[in-house]
């Protein structure tokens, strides 16, 4: 039961670094990203595969992470000057070729028979059934350092811009600032922090296939930052333990209701209890649990 409870707080913690940055792109900058979970994607096959390939795993992380923000700089400088709507379209579709690539490139990412047996940070310092407890230690130090250095960010004359942008990019442009610099800059960085997140995706599962990283990961992480509240990094950490919750609370019902929700009718479920949150925060607080309603716009 233990060691269920710390997957527990481990995935929550996972997707709160991958909420953090898609936060960071949308909640404070506007960006409508769909395709989110390309960077998770490149992330995770970069971090395992380079560490099959004897580079040493915080290189390999380094890597990584420095890899996806490749990938947000390759699509923001082509993208960022399209529509809301486009840069929504051309977005979910980068993410989908990065899936496909892994699938049919059996040659680099091993296809759909995924990525096995890859060496595991700090694995020889601790006994085998302590390994769950180290590396998710290990993660919430890091969401820790990345809420912190984010909330630095968004306090700073850097982030008063990019809610300048959020609100009224015209203004923006009208004070002066490079508003496409500053977008680039936050879809660069958000990328970066959801490649973090798909190595240590990669740590805690142990395995990677090219179906983990579905659109609908993607979404999972909009419905995170939007029962948080858009535009705040305590409410993306808040939404992503709401969200953990909800997705296991089936699981602890006698077992009695368990055997008669069978066939499919626990997913279901959690489905419901997800869709009623948000259908209950849309009407009663659409700025999400933490929101500020005073920086709702008509544009969001």
């Amino acid at each position: 039961m233990l060691d269920y409870i710390i997957s527990l707080i481990a995935f929550a913690a996972i997707f709160a670094l991958f909420s953090l940055g898609l936060n960071l792109q949308w909640g404070f900058a506007g960006l409508v990203n769909f395709g989110h979970v390309a960077f998770m994607a490149v992330g995770a096959y970069t971090t395992v595969l380079l560490s099959l390939n004897g580079v040493p795993w915080y290189i390999a992380f380094a890597i990584a992470s420095a890899l996806a923000a490749v990938l947000g700089l390759l699509i923001g400088s082509t993208t960022l000057r399209l529509r809301e709507d486009y840069l929504a379209i051309v977005t979910i579709g980068v993410s989908e070729m990065v899936r496909l690539f892994a699938n049919n490139e059996a040659w680099l990412t091993k296809g759909t028979s995924g990525v096995q047996d890859y060496p595991l940070p700090f694995k020889e310092l601790v006994p085998v059934q302590f390994y769950p407890t180290l590396l998710t230690g290990i993660l919430i130090v890091v969401v820790a350092v990345v809420y912190w250095r984010l909330e630095w960010l968004v306090r700073s004359p850097w982030g008063r811009v990019l809610k300048a942008i959020r609100e009224d990019e015209e203004v923006a442009k009208a004070l002066g600032k490079n508003v496409f610099w500053y977008k680039l800059q936050a879809f660069v960085i958000g990328g970066a922090i959801a490649g973090i997140a798909g190595a240590f995706y990669a740590w805690q599962v142990v395995a990677i296939y090219p179906d983990s990283f579905i659109p609908l990961i993607t979404f999972q992480a909009w419905t995170i930052v939007t029962i948080g509240g858009a535009g705040n990094n305590l409410g993306v950490l808040l939404g992503a333990a709401i969200f953990q919750i909800y997705s296991v609370l089936p699981r602890f019902l006698p077992e009695q209701i368990q055997m008669f929700l069978g066939g499919g009718k626990l997913e279901a479920i959690q489905q419901m209890l997800i869709g009623l949150t948000l259908i209950l925060l849309m009407v009663w607080r659409p700025q999400g649990i933490l929101g500020n309603k005073d920086e709702l716009t008509l544009n969001r």
